[in-house]
């Protein structure tokens, strides 16, 4: 079972992979990017509703939160428009060489140094 976090600081690293494998030994810790993920635009999407449509909490009751809830559904996704993803496998592979060579030029801080 793949266990998909983003790099929030009480899921950060090895402490909590092994904090999950002790407790549940058939599971991996899969830590999502930390640009781009889809987990950063899932709250990205919820911070946008708790300001635009909770905020303020003046509801008479649960069916009127609904109710809001369901109206901003509908307005978000009629405007909501793709995006032209512009972050290339060129781009990767250039992150990446900068992170190895930061890597080589800092072994200290590298995960598999901390990691020993």
């Amino acid at each position: 079972m793949f266990w998909i976090v983003d790099n929030g600081s009480s899921h950060r690293g090895k402490k909590a992979a092994d904090r999950l494998r002790a407790t549940y030994p058939n599971a991996v810790l899969v830590h999502t990017p930390i640009h781009a993920s889809w987990l950063n635009q899932v709250e990205i999407y919820f911070s946008v509703v708790q300001r635009k449509v909770v905020t303020p909490n003046d509801f008479t009751d649960l069916s009127e939160v609904t109710d809001r809830l369901r109206a901003f559904e509908d307005r978000y996704n009629a405007t909501a428009q793709p995006f032209q993803w512009k972050f290339t496998t060129s781009d990767l592979d250039d992150l990446l060489a900068r992170l190895d060579r930061h890597t080589a030029d800092h072994p200290e801080e590298s995960s598999a140094a901390k990691a020993a």
